[in-house]
């Protein structure tokens, strides 16, 4: 990564019964974002989310006892390539007939998502 990249970066609640559906969802959208430009498509699970004194990400992801927390980032090689990318991922009808689905794995409504700029990388 260097500091031209661009990230594109998300948190979401999904329920624990819908996990291994939301996997095999998310692995079909990384082959597609690498297809299109994307250098690295991570999904993650919170493992680990203890931390009472500071904004705990269930918090910030609104989930319910039944959720998991999913942080999930795309790199790109600069934000030209994402918005490129993005363009032509979106009209992609792998992607874009996922609507409904994705409306049943999780509420998309409580889903947050920016594009960042790398600030410092060590």
């Amino acid at each position: 990564m260097n500091t031209d990249s661009y990230i594109d970066g998300f948190l979401l609640s999904v329920p624990r019964a819908n996990l291994d559906e939301y996997r095999s969802v998310a692995t079909m959208c990384g082959a597609v974002w690498k297809e299109y430009g994307a250098l690295n498509y991570v999904e993650s699970v919170l493992d680990d989310g203890d931390c009472p004194e500071l904004r705990p990400f269930p918090v910030a992801a609104a989930a319910g006892e039944d959720e998991v927390v999913i942080f999930s980032w795309v790199e790109y090689p600069s934000k030209a390539v994402r918005d490129e990318a993005n363009a032509k991922i979106m009209a992609d009808p792998r992607i874009s007939s996922l609507g409904e689905k994705s409306q049943k794995l999780f509420d998309c409504s409580r889903m947050s998502f920016g594009g960042f700029r790398p600030l410092v990388i060590a």
